[in-house]
């Protein structure tokens, strides 16, 4: 046979954002070997008349660190084909360890990212590293379905030299000298650059600040200082106090890496949101030549929540004595008449976001009454002629705080979605996928972008959205070889139905170690998803098992 591999009859969709054209492709030993008219004999043909073909999908923004060690497939993201993450995103991750500070990681990652604690300590296991080169090692040992790349954690690194303290103050010289040392031999064993985060929402182990918070601006810029000695690598970071664009500038033309921020949301709920200003200056400053990229997400910020673990509302501050309350002391407090008053007067008196945010309240599960599950709770509310609080304070206390229910918190008004999404400063990320399984799930944003934002909104071309989906995040971190179809590349394709793809609704699973729940979505609409020539998805279906061969690959920066 002449290929291994060949798509007919395709729209091909190359990455670039040039228009898409009539073509076949052709793939031999994982590379795209020709485009066009491929006439020759393949050992495999899919026909993709109908179809998009395009480059797989560069996902920056995840945190698979610890489930790539129990999950090879990655699931999901190449449902929805992604065919390359990266890990490490926000300053955390469980790389470098030592071995009394492992509970600390996973209470970290619990706390921070919302992560199932008992699955992490059952999927973990015994670890079997402690150094960064020596996880990247147990990863590309293990192999992946997908194709990996990994950022070094500034919160592991700072544990790892500080200790505890690391929580609680700025590092001496030393300590900045020892990090340094670590990120040197990071970067030269092929880590993608640096991630860190100021935000002040990011609160760890024992309801610590995350040990990048405590980090001084001179640390993090001495740090940083090793990407231009390194000759490669990005910095990564949540933005916050002390680590804002103007810091951001400053590094960018000290170092002249490439830095991508989380996140550029529209519409927060729970606080007055900027995003034109910031649009504004990120465009300023790539006008200067300044590769600073702020992240974006086509998709409203969905989180599910129970009343027993009411995160998302903890934000309001009649919510405090909840937050440090025991189950009974929770109970007690929703049945107080003073709490509902307050929070039916919140309600009533919400700023516009907040009270968008509180309209679009869903009921998720509702063991006593399923016939209401996916109705707005103010649909309901008001059917029954009673407040929307009341009614959702009855239906937690009547399933002893089981009940479950959905909220926006940011990124609801597609108005302003709309001119994240146009802005040509920014990339997209954020799918968060790997954190807050239970939470929420945007791992399908993908899919969500080419249903929602092309085919029915109409505001992408399907180019644009392609592009927005491989070459621009492929290259805003430095992922060479990835994000573009054309012969000679490696053979990370995706086949799917224009007319049909998007992310399904959300259904929670118990797949993951432990038996711990998740959210997940399944993609409509796309028919293959091939890594390095490998197919790895088939008509919503894996096409591999985790005992086979993967044929993903650890991206190691400057390894060629």
């Amino acid at each position: 046979m002449d290929y291994d591999l060949k798509i007919t009859g395709g729209l091909l969709v190359d990455g670039t954002g040039a228009p898409g054209r009539r073509a076949d492709v052709a793939i031999k030993d994982g590379r795209v070997v020709a485009l066009g008219e491929a006439s020759g004999s393949a050992a495999r043909e899919i026909d993709a008349t109908g179809r998009v073909v395009c480059p797989g999908f560069v996902d920056v923004h995840t945190h698979y660190d610890a489930q790539v060690l129990w999950d090879r497939l990655l699931s999901i993201s190449p449902w929805h084909g992604v065919t390359t993450v990266v890990m490490g995103n926000c300053g955390f991750g469980i790389a470098p360890v030592r071995h009394e500070h492992r509970q600390l990681l996973v209470q970290t990652l619990e706390k921070v990212e919302g992560m199932s604690g008992a699955a992490l300590r059952e999927g973990l296991g015994d670890w079997g590293f402690e150094t960064f080169p020596e996880y990247l090692d147990a990863v590309e040992q293990r192999g992946t379905a997908i194709n990996v790349a990994a950022l070094v954690g500034h919160t592991p690194l700072r544990l790892y030299v500080m200790g505890e303290e690391a929580t609680e103050r700025e590092a001496t010289e030393d300590e900045v000298a020892a990090m340094r040392r670590i990120l040197v031999e990071a970067l030269a064993a092929g880590a993608l650059g640096l991630a860190t985060s100021k935000l002040t929402a990011h609160v760890g182990f024992q309801g610590r600040p995350v040990p990048s918070r405590a980090a001084s601006f001179a640390e993090v810029r001495e740090l940083a200082s090793t990407l231009r000695e390194a000759g490669h690598g990005m910095l990564q970071t949540t933005l916050g106090a002390g680590l804002l664009l103007e810091q951001l500038e400053q590094l960018a033309r000290e170092t002249g890496a490439s830095i991508s921020w989380s996140a550029l949301l529209a519409g927060s709920a729970f606080g007055k949101s900027n995003h034109k200003a910031l649009l504004e200056k990120s465009l300023e400053m790539a006008g200067q030549g300044l590769r600073i990229a702020p992240q974006v997400t086509p998709r409203p910020l969905n989180f599910e929540f129970q009343f027993r673990e009411p995160t998302v509302l903890e934000g309001m501050t009649f919510f405090k004595p909840v937050a440090a309350a025991d189950f009974a002391g929770k109970v007690a407090i929703y049945r107080d008449p003073a709490f509902r008053q307050q929070f039916r007067e919140r309600w009533d008196g919400a700023w516009p976001e907040l009270r968008q945010a509180f309209d679009l309240m869903a009921i998720v599960e509702f063991a006593l009454e399923p016939a209401i599950e996916e109705r707005l709770l103010a649909d309901v509310a008001r059917e029954r002629n009673v407040h929307p609080v009341d009614l959702a304070l009855d239906m937690a206390l009547a399933t002893e705080l089981q009940a479950r229910f959905r909220m926006p918190l940011a990124n609801h008004d597609e108005a302003q979605v709309e001119e994240l999404l146009l802005n040509p400063a920014m990339v997209l990320g954020l799918s968060d996928a790997g954190a807050h399984a239970s939470q929420l799930c945007d791992a399908c944003q993908a899919t969500h972008l080419l249903g929602r934002w092309v085919r029915e909104k109409k505001a992408l071309s399907v180019e644009q959205a392609v592009r927005m989906l491989t070459s621009r995040p492929a290259q805003v971190f430095g992922i060479r070889d990835r994000g573009v179809l054309s012969v000679g590349r490696p053979a990370d394709v995706v086949v799917f139905d224009p007319d049909a793809v998007a992310a399904g609704p959300l259904r929670r699973v118990n797949d993951m170690p432990a038996g711990e729940p998740r959210l997940v979505s399944d993609a409509i609409g796309v028919d293959a998803v091939i890594v390095n020539g490998v197919i790895v998805r088939e008509q919503g279906r894996d096409a591999l098992t985790a005992g086979d061969t993967m044929p993903g690959r650890l991206l190691r920066k400057g390894h060629g």
